[in-house]
């Protein structure tokens, strides 16, 4: 009996083992990509079992190719790709080996962007009084507003600047923390605790 169950268990091992063996695998093997956290890059990770030319595409919703890049007598790479620029959406990425092609699809959504420039600090020894510089070479609009610990306004103002622009601004009768907030006019913000 126990030589019949031993039996049973090994014929389920190799049963399961061939059928796994018996599988196609994906046509992506050897490629992997990932999205950097926080950021706009994908890295394109890929490896194969010799080595030759890679040609890498990346193709938008339309299938035009907005990227293309060739690698020669390599077996595997890293490879960020910065989607900075590029059009919200849905964006595939293909490599093309001596085996094959292989594809994938990768999902990018811009990082809202922040005010470019500007610098928020508190003047040292100097209790309230905090510095808004904003480095430009044109004309824009800003909005500089100060909030209380309690996130209630104690200051809003809309600026029309050129060029760089700073301003010194004394916060008196204000406990606790503040939080200033610049905000340009295609709506990024940047936003400052202390």
């Amino acid at each position: 009996m126990k030589t019949r169950s031993l039996f049973i268990a090994a014929l389920v091992v190799v049963s399961a083992t061939v059928a796994a063996l018996g599988k196609e695998e994906p046509n992506n093997k050897g490629l992997a990509v990932v999205p950097v956290k926080g950021a706009e890059v994908f890295k394109v990770i890929y490896k194969a079992e010799n080595a030759g030319k890679i040609k890498l595409n990346i193709y938008n919703t339309k299938s035009e190719i907005v990227f293309t890049e060739t690698f020669t007598g390599t077996d595997g790479f890293i490879c960020p790709l910065n989607f900075t620029g590029l059009q919200a959406g849905e964006y595939t990425i293909e490599l093309i080996d001596a085996t094959g092609k292989r594809t994938e699809k990768v999902n990018y959504k811009p990082v809202s962007a922040t005010p470019k420039n500007v610098h928020i600090s508190r003047l040292a020894n100097e209790n309230g009084k905090f510095l808004v510089s904003v480095s430009s070479t044109g004309n824009e609009q800003i909005n500089v507003k100060i909030y209380d610990a309690a996130n209630n306004l104690v200051h809003s103002e809309n600026k029309s600047i050129e060029g760089n622009f700073a301003q010194l601004y004394t916060v008196k009768n204000v406990t606790g923390s503040l939080t200033f907030e610049v905000t340009d006019k295609a709506g990024n913000t940047k936003t400052v605790r202390f």
